[in-house]
């Protein structure tokens, strides 16, 4: 009789929230989920090298392991990573393309290039991961430095959240730009996590075929 496979996903601590949601909704009990810091965000060159120290460190305990980033502005580090330890990672770009999805992410690019995109953790720690971090609090003159190209702020909610769109309303003011509000939920974020237990079931079908 077989067993489930033991999977670990390696994830954005940006992502925890949905991360767990999404296993809970879909009872995905053989799948364990460890974050790495959420700053990371803010400085992508650590990304890589935290992913290998971690996958290093649990390879031998599961019998799978997903990455739960996308590039994430790694500038394909994150891929080279999954080559060297032969995992896979979440598609796309970064957070915004796989909750707004493939083909709905294009097209809002290409209607809009100056978007600047907050998804729910971005909405709720907006004041530390923007604000703070580009120090627009102490140095309000830098605002337009770095957001005078912007044409928008596009909120890509994973929730129907009145607080949390009106934080995201708060936010687009403080940097001067309208806000657009899609609720997109959890995109292909949600189907590639799901799929991951198709893929340890097709494993385990192959395998006993060839005992």
């Amino acid at each position: 009789m077989s067993t489930q496979k033991k999977t670990l996903i390696i994830a954005c601590g940006a992502l925890s929230r949905e991360l767990s949601e999404v296993i809970s909704f879909n009872n995905l009990e053989h799948i364990e989920v460890e974050c790495l810091p959420a700053s990371y965000h803010n400085s992508p060159e650590k990304i890589p090298g935290a992913l290998e120290e971690r996958i290093q460190k649990t390879t031998k305990d599961y019998d799978q392991i997903f990455v739960g980033y996308a590039d994430c502005g790694t500038g394909g580090k994150v891929d080279e990573i999954c080559e060297k330890f032969g995992v896979e990672r979440l598609s796309g770009a970064h957070c915004y393309e796989f909750f707004a999805g493939k083909n709905n992410f294009a097209n809002l690019q290409e209607n809009e290039i100056g978007s600047f995109y907050l998804t729910d953790f971005l909405v709720k720690h907006f004041e530390r991961l923007v604000i703070k971090a580009l120090w627009l609090d102490t140095h309000p003159e830098l605002l337009n430095e770095y957001f005078g190209n912007y044409t928008r702020v596009v909120y890509l909610a994973q929730t129907d959240d009145p607080v949390l769109e009106e934080k995201a309303r708060e936010s687009a003011k403080k940097l001067g730009l309208d806000l657009v509000v899609l609720r997109t939920g959890y995109g292909d974020f949600e189907t590639e996590i799901i799929s991951l237990q198709t893929k340890d079931k097709k494993t385990e079908l192959s395998n006993s075929t060839k005992e």
